[in-house]
């Protein structure tokens, strides 16, 4: 795959040594920016479909009337969480 250089981006001095500051064995400021705009734009892309679902969800609650109260996730999610074995 080819890459693409993306536009510089201007950042106080401050920005700058906070991002030098953080970075691991090996790993040059370029690769630091392009994973962190890679991480950036996946969660925004997870946030839009969680809000995407959200909202039909409660559009699926007007029409039908059909809904889970808190108290029953509380009780499905708490039923999946593995049970830890008390010690002997």
């Amino acid at each position: 795959m080819k890459t693409a250089t993306l536009p510089a981006v201007r950042v106080s001095p401050d920005v700058r040594l906070l991002a030098e500051s953080v970075l691991r064995e090996g790993e040059t400021l370029s690769m630091f920016i392009a994973e962190s705009l890679k991480r950036q734009a996946e969660f925004r892309k997870n946030q839009d479909e969680f809000i995407r679902r959200g909202l039909a969800a409660g559009q699926q609650v007007r029409e039908t009337g059909v809904f889970v109260t808190a108290e029953e996730s509380l009780a499905r999610l708490r039923a999946m969480r593995p049970h830890k074995q008390k010690p002997a």
